[in-house]
């Protein structure tokens, strides 16, 4: 059975839908259980998400744990990271005019906000690689991989309301050459503006929006000429997430900003049982 009466916020980074837990006085128990998991974060019977975050406050900032929506652990999550920084400005743990670290499994990330949307600085990136082989017959024109935080693949293709995102998603999330899998990303151009889709390794399906995705995307197309320093992508929600990166010394150091919303405020009720 899961915990009665916790309470929780409902968050929304473009799209990309979070149940956050305070834990900052008590533990986060039974609700870190895989089982338990799935049971929050599943559409209809539960409040519904892709993922579940813990936040927890520290001496330069706050700290989260991040689970997808089948219990597992990612790493990092660029729009909870977003989220992360919204809810705690908003419960008064950071000053939302200086700047503060987020602590994350994959390591500190630098938070501020600009014009009301919090921004965030990735750790540096430590892969980018053009080695995947494109299908152009399937209106794909390169493929590359980005570790930023987790792994993401990005596809430059024709039309992304075309693209066969679920299928060829999982068929690439699983490729044999990716030890721990990947996300996958599709971008094209329309007139003015990038658009891209994503499909999630832990969700397992395509959601609205991907921070780190969009993140991964921005830098690819940057790297085969086709975007500048700065870009910004229009999710699957019509919500628009901003990248920027800079050089320094050989390495790359990316920045994201975009929407991050409390969407409602909760306290888990009854029935509300698992299946096992």
């Amino acid at each position: 059975m899961i915990e009665h009466g916790r309470s929780f916020y409902k968050m929304s980074g473009s799209g990309n839908d979070f149940v956050f837990i305070d834990a900052r006085s008590e533990a986060p128990g039974c609700l870190e259980d895989p089982a338990v998991v799935q049971a929050i974060c599943a559409r209809g019977t539960g409040v519904g998400a892709d993922g579940i975050v813990f936040l927890r406050s520290n001496r330069n900032g706050v700290a989260i744990r991040y689970l997808n929506s089948d219990g597992s652990l990612a790493a990092l999550c660029g729009n909870a990271t977003l989220c992360s920084a919204r809810l705690a400005a908003e419960l008064g743990i950071v000053d939302p005019k200086s700047e503060f670290d987020i602590s994350t499994d994959s390591g500190i990330v630098r938070a501020r906000f600009r014009d009301d949307r919090p921004e965030i600085d990735l750790q540096p990136v430590a892969e980018l690689l053009d080695c995947f082989e494109a299908a152009p017959e399937a209106g794909e024109a390169r493929i590359g991989f980005a570790l930023v935080g987790v792994p993401h693949l990005v596809i430059l293709c024709d039309d992304v309301s075309k693209a066969p995102i679920v299928e060829r998603g999982r068929q690439l999330r699983h490729h044999p050459a990716l030890a721990h899998g990947a996300n996958v990303n599709f971008v094209s151009r329309t007139g003015d503006r990038w658009r891209m889709r994503t499909y999630e390794r832990g969700v397992e399906a395509e959601t609205l929006a991907c921070g780190t995705g969009a993140v991964a995307t921005g830098l690819m197309l940057s790297a085969w000429g086709q975007a500048s320093e700065s870009v910004e992508l229009e999710t699957r929600s019509g919500r628009v997430l901003r990248v920027r990166h800079t050089d320094e010394e050989g390495q790359c150091l990316p920045s994201l900003s975009g929407e991050a919303r409390i969407v409602f405020v909760g306290a888990l009720g009854e029935p509300f049982q698992t299946s096992t």
